[in-house]
């Protein structure tokens, strides 16, 4: 089977697919199908009897379905997971992959306005179906809201004044298109900032806010103890710190704050237990050859 595809290049792809510690006749998510590389490859373990369930909230990943009786493509938010593998009998599960990176087809579509390299309408919509844009955000939130979102989700040191040139410039005229946000935040950010890492943040807390990713992911992982059987392997990608600490707590906690409970041993009461100490990052050769794998860091972790 094909594991690359055009639409996407699986990140960390070998290094998941041992990770998962497949078994031929097992049931397995892949809670982010983009281009189905890393689905593919889990098809490649299976045997006739296995089973794989991917979820992807985005409808153009359905132009990269699989035609194979083991395989099941969800269209809907991995948030609600429990509901659909209990819909299609397929809990308790053996391993379930999230690759929460926006996949190479979003980013390079312009017109889905991920990307600050090319002009597009500020969209960042990863379900083209929901109403909220980037531009409405822009355009309709109050500056105290705005300077919350860069705060929390870009991580944007001058968050207050950018929230507040925001406020400025759309009085003047409303955002509708890449080109505008790029000149604004050009002026906006200081002299010793790095313009891409800036674009990027900025860009980043506003897509996490259209798509509400860190809700998804805090709900996702609050179900994940109860989907995986005893042994069952969770794998996750994460490709920044929001993403990377709540995955953390939860594997070294059981929790999304990262507070510990421990018994009257002093044992850390926990469901899962972490396979890797540190988390897996790609090789100079795989950043060399697929740069969006740069920030990419791997977690495992076994359900106790």
């Amino acid at each position: 089977m094909e594991t690359m595809t055009k639409y996407h290049i699986p990140v960390l792809y070998h290094q998941c697919l041992d990770a998962l510690d497949i078994k031929a006749d097992g049931t397995y998510v892949d809670i982010t199908f983009g281009g189905g590389g890393h689905s593919r490859g889990i098809l490649d373990h299976l045997g006739p009897k296995g089973r794989l369930i991917a979820f992807d909230r985005d409808a153009d990943a359905a132009e990269n379905g699989i035609d194979d009786a083991r395989f099941t493509l969800v269209h809907h938010d991995y948030q609600w997971i429990t509901n659909f593998l209990e819909y299609n009998t397929a809990v308790p599960v053996h391993g379930i992959l999230a690759d929460l990176g926006v996949s190479s087809h979003q980013f390079d579509t312009a017109e889905r306005g991920f990307s600050f390299r090319q002009d597009a309408p500020i969209d960042m919509r990863m379900d083209k179906d929901i109403e909220l844009t980037a531009a409405h955000v822009l355009n309709q939130y109050p500056v105290g809201k705005l300077q919350t979102i860069f705060t929390r989700y870009g991580e944007i040191k001058n968050a207050r004044s950018l929230a507040q040139a925001v406020e400025n410039q759309r009085r003047l005229s409303p955002f509708t298109h890449i080109a505008q946000l790029i000149d604004l935040l050009e002026h906006v950010m200081h002299k010793k900032d790095k313009r891409n890492k800036y674009l990027s943040q900025v860009f980043q807390a506003l897509r996490i806010e259209v798509n509400e990713e860190l809700l998804s992911l805090e709900r996702f992982l609050e179900q994940v103890p109860n989907l995986l059987a005893p042994g069952g392997r969770l794998v996750v990608i994460t490709y920044h710190s929001l993403e990377d600490r709540l995955v953390k707590n939860f594997i070294g906690s059981g929790n999304l704050e990262g507070r510990q409970e421990k018994d009257l041993y002093g044992n850390v009461l926990k469901p899962l237990e972490a396979v890797t100490r540190k988390p897996i990052v790609p090789t100079e050769a795989e950043i060399a050859e697929n740069p969006r794998a740069r920030s990419a860091k791997l977690r495992v972790a076994e359900r106790i």
